[in-house]
């Protein structure tokens, strides 16, 4: 597995792997999120992402989002609490096609007044369908209380009084500040040789001058556990519990995936999924995630059970992670949970599009990429002491923190 890299002249980095689809994909990662607003400015990085692809100098809307689907393509962007990603996939001899349209967004979008309007109320009923999700809603809320008073702490979506103040000005502000060349990749997996895409990248976007970030990130601190409840109009018990937890430059930062994994990742076999689903039925949907971010990060445990239930599933929850405190994972045991993380990770990496969005970010965080050997080795390199000190360092029952949706 070969990735090709190459800097531009004002700091834009490309990371490229040569594949032999007729399908290519294509994007630019740029290091700006909702972490990079100021209060007042909550939920504007989303906002932008919608707002882009509504007018530049050379294009109405409907050129825009026509431009790459006419030629069968599909056009995208997400907006995280770190970055930002304009993306397509498209057949393999419209590379071109897709530059000239990438490098008009990101560079010459005007985010016109009716447009800015329109999204606003379009972003509002987003607001709202996820305020009927609660399911979804108490993963933002729970970041609330774990990031207390903090830029991760904030909703990426915003406040529809903060939505209703935007104005161009205020967009174009956010991006003089955080788009900047040297926080900009450009990533792709498809079928091209790379001194082509090089001259592409510097036809569309050679010019930009080189610019670096203007704002420095404040890191998170003095994290504190809290216990909350909230009375809602729900049929089902929602339920989070969790920890503040390593940065994704940790040393233990591959120890807590593989914890994660065994404790309550995406397999049927996990721990919790074992305990609580398929022996006492006590849930439909039980797992744990695992966020790091540049300089933070957080893991956490959701599950959704009948009101009746959330005391025991509680109970057993910190039983399972005692358990993972307390006692030093056996060798084979051990094994085959290595083999198992290895194996999801062989998995993702058969997806050129999910490849393509990993290399980008990685690239941006790390200015390098771990190939599927690397990573193997990484992996394989967790010890049953990494282990056990990751799991005291994150999971100490005494420092965990719970949000409760009860019904009312």
């Amino acid at each position: 597995m070969t990735y090709y890299t190459h800097r531009l002249a004002n700091g834009i980095r490309i990371i490229h792997k040569p594949g032999s689809s007729h399908v290519a994909h294509c994007g630019i990662v740029i290091n700006a999120g909702s972490r990079d607003e100021s209060k007042a400015e909550q939920g504007l990085a989303h906002f932008i992402e919608h707002t882009i692809f509504k007018g530049t100098s050379r294009r109405k809307t409907y050129h825009i989002l026509s431009h790459m689907e006419n030629v069968g393509g599909e056009l995208n962007a997400y907006t995280t609490k770190e970055d930002t990603c304009i993306y397509a996939s498209f057949m393999k001899q419209y590379y071109q096609r897709w530059f000239d349209l990438m490098s008009d967004i990101v560079i010459n979008s005007v985010f016109p007044a009716k447009e800015i309007a329109k999204e606003t109320d379009i972003i509002i009923d987003e607001i709202n369908s996820y305020k009927d999700a609660p399911g979804e809603q108490i993963f933002d809320d729970f970041d609330a209380i774990i990031f207390n008073n903090h830029p991760l702490g904030r909703n990426i979506l915003g406040t529809p009084a903060l939505l209703k103040s935007f104005k161009k000005e205020t967009i174009l502000r956010f991006i003089d500040k955080n788009y900047v060349t040297e926080e900009m990749v450009i990533c792709s997996v498809g079928p091209i040789e790379f001194p082509v895409l090089i001259r592409m990248a510097e036809r569309y976007f050679g010019a930009l001058p080189q610019s670096s970030r203007k704002n420095e990130r404040v890191a998170f601190s003095n994290y504190s556990p809290t216990s909350k409840k909230v009375k809602r109009k729900n049929h089902q018990a929602h339920c989070m519990l969790g920890s503040h937890a390593y940065d994704s430059n940790h040393p233990l930062k591959t120890s807590l995936i593989l914890l994660n994994n065994i404790l309550g990742g995406p397999g049927l076999n996990s721990r919790l999924n074992m305990v609580i689903r398929e022996k006492h039925g006590f849930c439909y949907n039980i797992e744990s995630h695992y966020q790091p971010y540049s300089d933070s990060g957080i893991l956490s445990i959701y599950f959704g059970t009948e009101p009746d239930y959330v005391d025991k599933t509680m109970s057993l929850i910190y039983k399972e992670i005692r358990r993972l405190c307390e006692n030093s994972m056996g060798s084979l045991t051990l094994k085959r949970a290595k083999q198992q993380l290895a194996g999801q990770v062989a998995i993702s990496f058969e997806s050129n599009l999910s490849e393509m969005l990993a290399i980008g970010k990685s690239m941006l965080l790390f200015d390098r990429v771990d190939n599927l050997e690397e990573i193997t080795q990484k992996i394989d390199a967790v010890t049953p002491s990494m282990l056990l000190e990751a799991a005291n360092d994150i999971l100490n029952i005494n420092t965990l923190s719970t949000l409760t949706y009860t019904p009312k």
